[in-house]
C-alpha cells in the first residue's frame, strides 16, 4: 500500500513542531510554552509535589506535550520529528518546574533520549549540588518484540506502555507522595509493562521527499518501532483481525520464548493486567473498536482478568496505519494493585489522555429485546401469485447477481461520484436478497410479501441514501391498504405488472401513485444526476403507453446521461461538476437501478 506523504503544512515545514506546540497551549490555558527550547510546562506548577519530566522526538502525539496538566506530566521537552531533544532544552525544562520536594525524569529507551536526558541531569546536578539527590532517572523499555540476544546491550524500546507510567507515577506526585514512592510506583510499573505493535505501513515524515512503500498491498510487519524501525517479523497474506490478535497477545504473554519473556505472567487464571489498545496514528476509530473488543475477548479466553481497557491514540508514529497492544501486569501483592489502580482511574486535566470506565469491563449487554411488527411481512389478504413463480425468482435473481457483478465498476463511479460506498451497498443489499430467496421470504406465490421481504432487505443491508431510496420505494404505506392499494409500492407495482395478471390492478396508476410517494421523500426531479433520473424517465416512458422493454430502454438511457448532467441532488451535489462531466462518469445509483431494469426484463 502506499505511503501517505501529503501534509497540512506551512511554507517552512521545519515550523511544524513549534506551530502545533503553540496550538496545543492556545487550547489549555494551564499550560505554558518556552518557544525557544521547545518546552511544554504547567503555567503555575506547586512547588510542594514532586515535578514529572518527560520528553522525546515529536511525531508521536499526543505524547508527550498532550499529557502535560494537572496530575500526569509538569513538563515535555520537544525535538523535532523523531529527533531527541538536545541538554540545553531538556535543562531549561528542569529550571521551570524544579523545586526542593524532587524531579522525576522518565524518558523512553531510545539512544538519543537516554544520552541527552540523562547529560541534562547531570549537568544540572553539577550547576546545582544541592538538589543533586533531588533528580531521579527512569528509563522505560516496553517492547517484547525485541528479544534480549537482538537488544544484548541497548535493550528494549520504549513504546505506548510509557505513558501508563506517566499517568500513575504522575497521579501520585498530584497526591503528594515523595520522590521515591513516586519513582518506586513507576519502576513497578515500568518493570511488568509488555507492548508489541503492527503496521500496514510505514509512516511518513512531513517536509522530507515522497518515499515508496515500505510493505507490500498484502503484507504487514509485526514489531515495527514508533520511528519506521522495522519489525521482528512480516506476515504475508494480511491474517483475520482475530489471527494477528492472537499472535500479538501470545508474543506479549509466553513464557515459553525466553528470548522476549520480560513479563513475568504465571498463567492458570492468577494474572491481573490492565490493558492499553493504543492508534499509532493512522488506523481508523471504526478498526481500533473492532481490535478493542477482540483484544478483550482473547485476553479473557486465555485466563487473563481484565482490571481495566483503555482504547484510543495515545503515542502514536504519525501517520502510521496501525496499533500497539499494552498490557500492564498488576503487582500480586492486593494492596500495591489497588493503588495502582486507583492512581490510573484519577481524573485529570490534560488534553492527551482519553476516556477511561475506570471500572472492569464487562460482556457485551445486549439491548432488551424489543417486539418488530415488522419481523416477516404480513401475507397479502388476496396473494398475488406470479403467472409463472419460476420466472419471478429468476428475474430476482438476474437482477441481483447483475449488481454483484457490477460492483467494483459501481464502487470506481462513487470513488469518484460521491463517497464510495454505493457499490458495496449495493453488493450487500443484493446478497442479502438472494439469501431471502433461498429461505423462501422471496418467492412466487404471494409477490407483495415478497416484495416487502425484499424492501425489508434494503432497508437493513443496504443503508445508505440508495438504501434509504429503494426501501422507501418498496415500503410506503402497507398496513392501511388491500391488495390492489399494495401496488403503490414502486418496485411492487413493477414485479406484479411483469409477472402477474393485470385484470384487476391499474398499473399505470400505481407506478405514478408510487413515484410520487418517493417525491414525499426527495427533492430530486429529472434531470439531477441521480437514481431519480431513471426510475422517472422509467415510470413515464411505460404510463405513456411505450411497452415494458421501450420504457427499460428510456431508464437506460436516462442512466447513461447522468454522465453530462449536472449534479442538483445527492452526494456528487458537492462534487465541481465540470470535473465530474470531464471523467464522463454516471452517477451510480442510477446506474444501479439501470442495471436491475435490464436484468429484470431479461430471458
Amino acid at each position: 500500500m502506499a505511503i501517505q506523504s501529503k501534509h497540512i503544512l506551512s511554507e517552512d515545514p521545519s515550523t511544524l513542531v513549534l506551530d502545533s506546540l503553540k496550538g496545543l497551549c492556545d487550547t489549555n490555558p494551564q499550560l505554558a510554552l518556552d518557544a525557544t527550547n521547545r518546552v511544554v510546562h504547567v503555567a503555575s506548577p506547586d512547588p510542594s509535589k514532586v515535578a514529572l519530566i518527560c520528553g522525546g522526538g515529536s511525531g508521536h502525539e499526543p505524547a508527550h506535550a498532550g499529557f502535560v496538566g494537572d496530575g500526569i506530566l509538569t513538563a515535555a521537552v520537544c525535538g523535532n520529528v523523531f529527533a531527541s531533544p538536545n541538554p540545553r532544552q531538556v535543562r531549561q525544562a528542569m529550571e521551570l518546574v524544579g523545586n526542593d520536594k524532587g524531579t522525576l525524569i522518565i524518558v523512553k529507551n531510545y539512544t538519543g533520549d537516554v544520552l541527552n536526558f540523562g547529560l541534562a541531569k547531570e549537568q544540572f546536578a553539577a550547576r546545582h549540588p544541592g538538589k543533586a539527590n533531588k533528580v531521579r532517572f527512569l528509563i522505560v523499555g516496553d517492547d517484547v518484540a525485541v528479544g534480549r540476544t537482538q537488544g544484548s546491550i541497548v535493550g528494549r524500546r520504549g513504546l505506548a506502555g510509557t505513558v501508563l507510567v506517566y499517568k500513575i507515577a504522575g497521579a501520585l506526585a498530584r497526591r503528594g507522595a515523595p520522590l521515591e514512592e513516586v519513582y518506586d510506583i513507576a519502576e513497578t510499573v515500568s518493570k511488568n509493562l509488555g507492548t508489541v505493535g503492527v503496521g500496514l505501513e510505514h509512516c511518513h515524515v512531513p517536509g522530507t521527499a515522497a518515499s515508496e512503500s515500505y510493505l507490500s498491498e498484502n503484507e504487514i510487519e509485526i514489531g515495527m518501532g514508533i520511528h519506521n524501525e522495522a519489525g521482528n517479523k512480516r506476515v504475508s497474506p494480511v491474517p483475520p483481525m482475530d489471527k494477528l490478535i492472537d499472535q500479538l497477545i501470545t508474543i506479549i504473554i509466553s513464557t515459553e520464548d525466553k528470548d522476549r519473556s520480560y513479563v513475568p505472567f504465571r498463567g492458570g487464571g492468577q494474572d491481573q493486567v490492565v490493558v492499553l489498545v493504543n492508534n499509532l496514528g493512522g488506523l481508523s476509530e471504526l478498526e481500533l473498536g473492532s481490535v478493542s473488543g477482540e483484544v478483550l475477548r482473547q485476553l479473557k479466553d486465555k485466563g487473563l482478568s481484565v482490571q481495566r481497557l483503555l482504547s484510543g491514540t495515545f503515542m502514536t508514529s504519525l501517520n502510521m496505519p496501525g496499533f500497539s497492544i499494552t498490557l500492564l501486569l498488576l503487582p500480586e501483592e492486593q494492596h500495591t494493585r489497588d493503588l495502582v489502580l486507583s492512581l490510573l482511574d484519577e481524573p485529570t486535566e490534560t488534553p492527551g489522555w482519553k476516556w477511561t470506565s475506570r471500572v472492569p469491563p464487562t460482556s457485551l449487554k445486549s439491548s432488551p429485546k424489543i417486539s418488530r411488527t415488522d419481523s416477516a411481512p404480513e401475507k397479502s389478504k388476496v396473494p398475488l401469485k406470479a403467472q409463472d413463480p419460476f420466472a419471478f425468482i429468476s428475474a430476482v435473481e438476474r437482477a441481483c447477481n447483475a449488481i454483484i457483478q457490477a460492483e467494483p465498476e459501481i464502487t470506481r463511479m462513487d470513488t469518484i461520484a460521491g463517497d464510495g460506498d454505493c457499490g458495496l451497498t449495493l453488493k450487500g443489499g443484493a446478497i442479502a436478497v438472494l439469501q431471502a430467496t433461498k429461505d423462501g421470504r422471496v418467492s412466487g406465490d404471494d409477490i407483495v410479501s415478497s416484495l416487502i421481504a425484499i424492501s425489508q432487505v434494503a432497508e437493513e443491508q443496504m443503508g445508505g441514501t440508495s438504501g434509504a431510496l429503494f426501501s422507501c420505494v418498496l415500503s410506503l404505506h402497507l398496513t392501511h391498504h388491500q391488495v390492489t392499494d399494495h401496488s403503490r409500492i414502486f418496485f411492487s407495482s413493477l414485479a406484479q405488472a411483469l409477472y402477474s395478471s393485470t385484470e384487476a390492478i391499474n398499473w399505470n396508476g400505481a407506478l405514478e401513485s408510487a413515484l410520487d410517494g418517493l417525491y414525499t421523500y426527495t427533492r430530486a426531479r429529472r434531470p439531477s444526476r441521480t437514481l431519480i433520473d431513471p426510475l422517472s424517465s422509467f415510470v413515464e416512458s411505460f404510463v405513456s403507453g411505450k411497452s415494458l422493454v421501450e420504457a427499460v430502454g428510456t431508464a437506460a438511457i436516462a442512466a447513461e446521461e447522468t454522465k453530462n448532467v449536472e449534479a442538483k441532488a445527492g452526494r456528487s451535489a458537492y462534487i465541481e461538476s465540470e470535473s465530474l462531466k470531464k471523467d464522463k462518469v454516471a452517477d451510480p445509483g442510477a446506474w444501479g437501478v439501470k442495471l436491475i431494469l435490464e436484468a429484470l426484463i431479461q430471458k
